[in-house]
């Protein structure tokens, strides 16, 4: 089967080839073809939003120099740790990257772009480039090759509804009429996907609510694996493309960790899995392989450092705690979602079930069973830099992998968990395990204290390390969780400032 048939991505049907395969001149064929107007150079600076130059095409020489060159930007603006007397970067675009702006009047092709230095060389702190980075080392040292996807999940906020009304904390997979924003899900989702996004599915969440006069409904779009670059790469465009649409309709949305008290919060959980050669070695005998919990190893070690590129501002510590599904104690389980790292539910093959949901089918019928186990890691939200944050579980990772084997594989041993941990009765099953930080201060601390793990082979750069620190120290919320108990009202002045993270 051609991957490029029946595909939403008019680029890919048009150039018929894999987005991965595009070129210059690919990009300046279908920019002439289709009467491309403007282009967009977007890139993602220190509070992980896309930001964006316009550049109107206006003749065949100016579209060649900006594919072949890209243009000037201020750094300094862009990221805190740069210094102002030498902030002029470059900013080129990666081909692969190219979509139609689904929302420009004008007909405007979209392209991420990449930073780079007055001397030509990448941008050491950049945070596509630390992603990319941490890959190639992975690779290098392991054999292996690292893919992710993410669950983006988000509230969507509009005037009360009073018709047909769903229960408190009850929204899981509902549909309309009583999951008022459907639609939207779609009509998003649609967008993401012609824009190059490798979905799996939508859904509604359980988090729904209302207060001060609006509703309050969690959606999550959940992505397929995908190798760590392009994985990054769909996540930051379609919270670009969700914000935008919810701007068309007149509709607020919020990728914030958490909104009120007793409230699901909204995570961006990554799943994980690590392939040679192009197959799955997360599996060996049924069973989940050394090679993934050794792996798992390196989550457990590196995971309160981890909460540094995934739990960036204060209201992510009011989601982190018991009984709210949200993982507080660094553990890990099949099936289990009281856990920091589960291990869903795979596809193993038993039973022949599409044969005994569709009698007409036989049971010779099913290919192969995909390769679809993964190891999920928890804790992120959305204020987290998804190019960081993968990076990281990239380093955490490799971690394990070079950990003495069988060292790692113990401590993935004790870290095991096959209970709710948060069910009374269960103590003994953790009072030997870490939790998680409490605070972005104590965050930061952590990162200090395991710095070396990421700067390791240039991955991370000191300077890049020094700025998380210094950012996360700065919001100064040690000890937040009994200061909103004392004074609750600094919950909503918080939530206010950090509405629009990530």
């Amino acid at each position: 089967m051609n991957l490029t048939d029946y595909h939403l991505n008019p680029l890919v049907s048009f150039l018929d080839k894999a987005p991965k395969l595009f070129t210059k001149a690919d990009i300046a064929r279908y920019v002439r073809a289709k009467e491309i107007r403007m282009i967009n150079f977007r890139y993602v600076a220190a509070d992980g939003r896309l930001k964006c130059l316009n550049l109107p095409i206006t003749n065949s020489q100016y579209l060649n120099d900006i594919l072949s060159y890209g243009e000037r930007v201020d750094g300094s603006s862009l990221f805190p740790y740069i210094e102002a007397g030498a902030s002029d970067l470059y900013v080129v675009p990666r081909f692969c990257t190219a979509f139609v702006d689904p929302f420009a009047d004008i007909p405007t092709l979209n392209l991420l772009c990449s930073y780079f230095t007055k001397d030509g060389l990448p941008l050491e702190s950049a945070p596509e480039y630390t992603l990319h980075k941490a890959h190639q080392v992975f690779q290098k040292s392991t054999g292996l090759s690292f893919e992710t996807m993410g669950e983006l999940e988000f509230y969507v906020t509009d005037k009360t509804n009073s018709l047909f009304p769903t229960s408190n904390q009850k929204g899981y997979h509902e549909s309309a009429p009583f999951n008022k924003f459907e639609a939207f899900r779609c009509q998003a989702i649609h967008l993401i996907a012609k824009a190059g996004g490798q979905i799996k599915y939508g859904h509604s969440e359980v988090g729904n609510f209302e207060m001060d006069g609006h509703a309050y409904e969690q959606n999550e779009i959940e992505f397929l694996v995908q190798p760590a670059e392009a994985a990054a790469d769909q996540l930051v465009i379609a919270k670009w493309i969700i914000r935008t649409l919810a701007h068309q309709h007149g509709l607020h949305v919020t990728f914030a960790p958490k909104i009120t008290s007793g409230k699901a919060g909204s995570g961006l959980h990554f799943h994980t899995r690590m392939l040679h050669a192009g197959a799955s070695v997360m599996i060996r005998d049924g069973v989940l392989s050394p090679e993934a919990r050794r792996a798992i190893a390196g989550y457990m070690t590196c995971a309160p450092s981890l909460t540094a590129f995934g739990n960036t501002n204060p209201t992510s510590y009011f989601r982190l705690v018991p009984h709210q599904e949200a993982p507080t104690t660094i553990c890990w389980g099949d099936r289990n979602r009281s856990v920091l790292v589960r291990v869903p539910l795979g596809w193993l093959g038993q039973n022949h079930m599409l044969s005994i949901a569709n009698p007409l089918e036989p049971q010779t019928v099913l290919p192969d069973v995909p390769p679809r186990v993964t190891v999920e890691m928890r804790c992120p939200d959305g204020s987290a830099d998804v190019y960081q944050m993968i990076a990281g579980l990239i380093v955490a990772a490799r971690y394990g992998l070079e950990m003495d084997a069988e060292k790692a594989l113990s401590l993935a041993e004790q870290t095991y968990v096959d209970v709710n941990i948060h069910q009374p009765g269960h103590e003994d099953k953790t009072k030997h395990l870490q939790q998680l930080p409490a605070s972005c201060y104590e965050s930061a601390d952590r990162l200090q204290s395991q710095r070396a793990i990421y700067e390791q082979h240039g991955v991370f750069s000191p300077y890049l390390i020094d700025g998380i620190i210094q950012q996360l120290k700065g919001h100064d919320d040690r000890n937040i969780r009994e200061r909103i108990k004392q004074n609750p009202a600094l919950m909503q002045e918080l939530v206010q400032r950090f509405y629009h993270c990530g």
